[in-house]
């Protein structure tokens, strides 16, 4: 998420007045009296004194859980932001909602992978530009080039050359299989330019499928949904775990403003783990593909295909030509004279696990190489078969 948007802080100050209120009877001015009312206003005064106290004790320095301004500290200096001027006119190209212009200038965020001058943004932040500028937290700016790209996974490294005067801390990736819903999420980036911005909230999912319209409309699995604000500039900055530990890349929002509305989704580590050595050395990465589209199945399917009531399983759509699946011998939907299915081959399992959507087997699939071969148990017409297919790599865009 790049942005050139201007915007503005308002700051409103509300002042509260606390208006404590003493009531006092006074007695009729008798000689008994007096005495009473000298004991009162000693004790009144002894009030006083206490309730002083009191305020005294509440200007003591605030003790608080100081976890996330040690995180801070800790990954501070680790994170970047990352300027890219893209010069070629493209109408259909739209930064934060506006067309692309001569010269536009897009910010964003990333983070240190190690210590030979590589650093991790998104592939959207550095898509198409020119010229890219990395800025650590010292202020100090150099330029980088990109080295690899992965845009199915929205995912750029990046190399800085000559980092001699900073001091490199790789941030270390932690394990985002094991992330559970409820743990707390760190983001921290340059939203709206606002340079090493922290926030915080919870992961509230794991194992999203977040759909692209680009790249022949490929959805990213395994996506990690937190509530941690990610506004425009967050792109490619760390989401980070209570230890400070990489868990994901902010990639994305959902939103109908174009700012946070409480979902925000990031490419889990597991994932750069997997794909960003290899960036590194070849510059690509070849995606495996089972060549079909499918759909999860629904009630109205079960019912159609006479399946056991919540049957569970992905129903194949299409098959695509001279794709590893047609060479299987896979089966797509067959419809009648209304468009509804009146018969489909059901994945129920790949590889022995069973499958309950199509996010199931994409990111079963995302985990194989090119020429690996996986097992796809089927229901056809109510016999289940077993059939393996050879990945093939993915056709271009």
């Amino acid at each position: 998420m790049k942005t050139r948007e201007k915007f503005q802080i308002s700051a409103i100050v509300v002042l509260s007045l606390a208006l404590v209120s003493l009531l006092i009877y006074l007695p009729s001015p008798e000689s008994s009296d007096l005495t009473q009312t000298k004991s009162i206003n000693q004790n009144l005064l002894n009030g006083a004194s206490a309730v002083h106290n009191t305020q005294d004790i509440s200007k003591s320095p605030k003790q608080y859980d100081d976890t996330y301004t040690r995180i801070y500290n800790q990954v501070n200096d680790s994170i970047v932001q990352v300027t890219s001027t893209i010069t070629n006119t493209n109408s259909n190209i739209r930064i934060n909602g506006n067309h692309l212009g001569e010269n536009a200038v897009g910010l964003g965020s990333g983070f240190v992978y190690d210590n030979f001058g590589h650093i991790i943004t998104n592939n959207h932040v550095v898509e198409g530009a020119s010229s890219i500028e990395v800025t650590f937290n010292s202020g100090n700016s150099y330029p980088a080039k990109v080295i690899g790209t992965d845009a199915y996974n929205d995912i750029a490294v990046l190399e800085i050359a000559d980092t001699a005067n900073e001091v490199r801390k790789p941030l270390e990736l932690a394990d985002s299989s094991i992330l559970m819903v409820g743990e707390p999420a760190i983001a921290i980036g340059n939203p709206f330019g606002l340079s090493n911005t922290m926030t915080t909230g919870i992961i509230s999912q794991t194992g999203r499928l977040l759909p692209t319209q680009e790249n022949g409309g490929f959805s990213i699995p395994d996506i990690i949904q937190t509530d941690a604000a990610i506004n425009p500039g967050n792109s490619g900055g760390p989401l980070l775990d209570i230890n400070g530990q990489v868990i994901g890349m902010n990639t994305a929002i959902q939103t109908k403003t174009g700012e946070f509305s409480g979902v925000g989704f990031a490419v889990p580590s597991n994932t750069i783990s997997r794909i960003v050595p290899v960036l590194i050395q070849n510059g690509v990465y070849e995606h495996s593909w089972l060549g079909i589209s499918g759909m999860d199945v629904t009630s109205k399917i079960t019912s159609v295909l006479g399946l056991p009531e919540n049957y569970k399983g992905v129903a194949i759509v299409n098959v695509i030509d001279d794709g590893p699946a047609k060479k299987a011998g896979l089966h797509e939907a067959a419809y009648n004279n209304r468009q509804e299915i009146k018969s489909a081959d059901i994945i129920t399992a790949i590889d022995g696990q069973p499958v309950k959507s199509m996010a199931d087997i994409i990111y079963h699939i995302s985990t194989k190489n090119v020429g690996d071969k996986v097992l796809l148990t089927i229901n056809r017409d109510g016999k289940m078969i077993d059939l393996y297919v050879t990945l093939q790599g993915r056709p271009s865009a």
